[in-house]
């Protein structure tokens, strides 16, 4: 996911950065997806599991947040 951020930066134009933002923001309900599984699976306390799903919340919200702000 950061990978794409800072791809998506480097490149020349801000629809190219968004599109790689789209791809950092699927990576990270990728993650998530990982989350909830290794909670059902017992490999996460679910105390840990709903922190780091309310941390991919807060950061799928910049990821959003960040793509509106960009007019192409």
């Amino acid at each position: 996911m950061p990978s794409n951020i800072a791809e998506g930066q480097g490149r020349l134009s801000k629809k190219e950065f968004k599109h790689f933002l789209s791809l950092a923001r699927g990576s990270l309900l990728e993650v998530e997806t990982q989350v909830l599984i290794a909670a059902d699976l017992h490999y996460l306390s679910s105390d840990i599991a709903h922190d780091l799903e309310t941390q991919t919340h807060e950061v799928l919200r910049i990821i959003n947040a960040l793509m509106d702000s960009l007019v192409c």
